[in-house]
């Protein structure tokens, strides 16, 4: 009977928070990995995620009824009923806020709650169903994992931790409209007004070559400014070339919806190869300077 509660969390969108959430905690730690940390990020990201997507069943069980991948699901089904998913949904999401305000850092903390606000009160409730932004408005919290695990760690919001931020937000659109070219006929029946349904396929790539150099960008600042190795940028370079010639060359060949599978296959390959480079080549140098100064600064305050 466990099983259609499991099924609400979303598992599969869980674990690819997850793994940003690790990733993020990994560039800060710097090879000095505190487990106990590592293991409150883990739980604490994973059930405030959880929680925000059965909020988000309960909340989209009408336009899922519309669509082929979603009219299975067990809030359309009446599998479960709604005010035990509304139950599931705040028991989730008040633990995992407990274990990060409890385990992590204040602005760990408050960027669990950024994103679950975001993502459940801007994004599921209104943008969504209403604007061509919603995409990027969703992007902001897909955005947090990262920044959680980061801050955690560091217990500040520095630049690491903006090109983390920046660089997943960015990450977000060619994905998500990948996904929306992919299930185009399932968005268009809904009434979703994705960018690719609102613009049409061609011109929305336009836009996704654009988010792809973009990513590249933003994701190899973290190499120009000391928090990753050569390694990781030669590693980023060549996946966003891989993905900006799938963009490219790739659609003139196959139909939109396949195509369109290839780009979100790709963008998912592309942010795991990014996650595992910054916990393999990450660079210490920034890193101990940015502690160095904070601990100097801290030293001049309490002598005055």
């Amino acid at each position: 009977m466990f099983k259609p509660y499991l099924k609400l969390t979303k598992p599969g969108i869980i674990g690819g928070n997850l793994v940003a959430a690790i990733g993020g905690v990994l560039l800060a730690s710097q090879g000095n990995i505190d487990w106990l940390l590592l293991l409150a990020v883990c739980a604490g990201t994973s059930l405030i995620v959880a929680s925000g997507c059965v909020f988000n069943n309960v909340i989209d069980r009408d336009i899922d009824r519309l669509m082929k991948r979603t009219c299975e699901r067990e809030l359309v089904k009446n599998v479960i009923p709604v005010s035990n998913a509304l139950i599931w949904a705040s028991l989730l999401g008040l633990t995992g806020f407990y274990l990060l305000s409890q385990f992590t850092s204040t602005i760990a903390f408050q960027f669990g709650v950024l994103g679950f606000v975001v993502y459940v009160g801007l994004y599921s409730l209104h943008y969504k169903r209403k604007s061509v932004y919603g995409t990027l408005i969703g992007g902001l919290s897909g955005a947090c994992p990262p920044v959680i695990g980061y801050c955690a760690v560091t217990g500040q919001f520095d630049a690491g931790a903006a090109i983390l931020f920046i660089t997943f937000c960015i990450w977000q659109l060619p994905h998500s409209y990948a996904i929306a070219i992919y299930r185009f006929d399932d968005y268009k029946a809904a009434s979703i007004p994705v960018l690719p349904v609102e613009i049409g396929v061609a011109r929305a790539r336009l836009h996704i070559i654009a988010y792809i150099i973009a990513f590249a960008v933003a994701a190899l600042a973290l190499n120009y400014l000391g928090y990753a190795g050569s390694w990781y940028a030669l590693g980023i370079g060549l996946v966003s070339l891989h993905w900006l010639y799938i963009a490219k060359v790739g659609y003139q060949k196959v139909p939109d919806a396949q195509w369109g599978k290839q780009m979100l296959l790709c963008s998912i390959a592309n942010i795991m190869v990014f996650c595992l480079l910054i916990s393999l080549d990450f660079s210490s140098g920034n890193m101990t300077d940015s502690y160095q100064a904070n601990a100097i600064m801290a030293a001049l305050m309490e002598q005055s």
